[in-house]
């Protein structure tokens, strides 16, 4: 039986992605965070308006969002309470946050210039992608959601069906975050209606149309 609860939070489960950014003085940040959706060659990126990934943002109007693989949540979990805004603003400094010039570093994370924006990317992430930030919108209280046009994608051969421009479902694991815990170690659970009939290529097999 369902039971009425107003809920405190609602993070159903989201890719955990690390959005490389610079600063006005050119320092490559690196920033996790798990509220990030695509549609088409768009993505949608909703960040806190007190964070400096969001102020470089709205400045530079770059950014790459590097996805995370499950193997990788140490690093991201490394970076989870660092700041790169001096001083700390008050909220996350009750929350045990620190200022850390160098995120990058920091987590054990190598830095990998863009080829068509000036935003770092995460080298040690095997689908990154290089946007440029097309809109702003507020987005509830104190929150913006930046709306990101994706200018050129790279991502690790492995991860390809054969012969393709497709990411291979099964070979890509990402790292989820549920309720502010990790998660990973994807299984195909069963065949998809709609994989066949978008005619989605799975590890270089076609799945059959399923009748229904």
């Amino acid at each position: 039986m369902h039971q009425n609860t107003p809920l405190k939070v609602h993070y159903y489960g989201s890719a955990v992605v690390l959005l490389g950014t610079r600063d006005e003085e050119g320092r490559a940040n690196v920033a996790p965070m798990s509220s990030a959706w695509w549609l088409g060659q768009s993505c949608m990126l909703g960040m806190g308006d007190r964070s400096r990934t969001a102020q470089n943002m709205r400045r530079t109007r770059e950014v790459t969002v590097n996805l995370v693989p499950a193997g990788l949540a140490g690093a991201v979990d490394l970076l989870a309470d660092l700041t790169a805004a001096d001083p700390v603003p008050e909220t996350k400094a009750a929350k045990g946050y620190r200022y850390e010039p160098d995120k990058f570093a920091a987590a054990g994370l190598t830095e990998q210039p863009g080829e068509v924006t000036g935003a770092p990317r995460v080298a040690e992430c095997p689908i990154q992608l290089e946007c440029r930030i097309t809109a702003v919108h507020p987005f509830g209280s104190g929150c913006t959601a930046f709306e990101a046009e994706i200018l050129r994608s790279h991502v690790d051969e492995s991860l390809l069906v054969p012969g393709t421009a497709y990411v291979d479902p099964v070979a890509w694991d990402p790292l989820v975050m549920k309720f502010c815990e990790y998660f990973g170690e994807a299984r195909n659970l069963r065949p998809s209606r709609l994989a066949a009939n978008w005619r989605m290529p799975h590890g270089g097999v076609l799945p059959a149309p399923v009748s229904g």
